[in-house]
């Protein structure tokens, strides 16, 4: 798509430019997600997960839990999902994840919620009128104890494009 192209498409909802991410800028993300057990078995379901820790809470105890665990991927997926109206929601392509690391389980009942520290930004040398910005992201359960981190990549809108 030209840059002309690119105009024709209003940017709209919420979110931020790529003007607003500063190095260092922190993100507490307004909302939170109870995980339950109905999310872990539907999750388990749709991916075909069949790793006995997340079916099974007579396996689950073996391992050294009082109960079934939440599925680390769907606590990364949750925790991504919390960020996205601060970070992406304005649109631009997703680039990856770098240094995800979960650091414990999360169980049915824990509210997660998360937080965002800007790493770095820069305008796109490719595609006019973007950026691309990184930040880490944290997982928190509601004592404040990290659950997982990360970093993510993405493409981002600049307010005030200056090489299209």
């Amino acid at each position: 798509m030209t840059p002309n192209e690119l105009k024709k498409f209003p940017i709209a909802g919420k979110g931020n430019f790529l003007e607003d991410f500063t190095p260092g800028r922190t993100f507490d993300h307004a909302r939170g997600r109870t995980m339950t057990r109905a999310d872990n078995v539907l999750y388990g379901a749709l991916t075909v997960q069949l790793n006995p820790l997340y079916l099974d809470v007579t396996a689950a105890q073996a391992l050294g839990h009082a109960e079934i665990p939440i599925h680390p991927y769907l606590v990364f997926a949750t925790v991504l999902g919390l960020s996205v109206e601060d970070l992406s929601e304005k649109g631009g392509a997703f680039l990856g994840v770098d240094d995800l690391q979960f650091e414990r389980p999360v169980y049915p009942g824990m509210t997660l919620r998360a937080r965002s520290v800007v790493k770095a930004q820069r305008v796109s040398d490719s595609r006019p009128g973007f950026g691309i910005v990184t930040w880490m992201t944290e997982g928190h359960d509601a004592s404040g104890e990290r659950v997982v981190t990360f970093t993510r990549t993405n493409l981002v809108y600049m307010r005030e494009p200056v090489n299209v």
